[in-house]
């Protein structure tokens, strides 16, 4: 079953590479979904698959990035079958 997660990111997370980090997570796992950087500073994620791989990106992703992240805002969202691949927005 897939579900999906919508996030907001904060702390020093801009600057450190962190959408190419996290697309490269979600890529190896075979997640969809899209990053981006927000106006305020944080990171906005949209994220999609399976509930044990979503939970196997955030655990990757606070190995190679928890040192940058202040806090993840997350909510529940309605899977899109319409996403194929995970993208890097501007």
């Amino acid at each position: 079953m897939r579900v999906a997660r919508e996030m907001i990111i904060t702390g020093s997370v801009q600057g450190v590479g962190f959408r190419w980090i996290a697309k490269r997570i979600a890529d190896s796992i075979g997640l969809d979904g899209w990053v981006r950087n927000n106006p305020d500073g944080s990171v906005g994620l949209a994220i999609e698959g399976g509930e044990t791989d979503l939970n196997s990106f955030m655990d990757r992703l606070n190995q190679d990035l928890g040192v940058y992240i202040a806090e993840v805002e997350s909510r529940d969202a309605e899977p899109d079958g319409n996403r194929n691949g995970f993208a890097i927005l501007r």
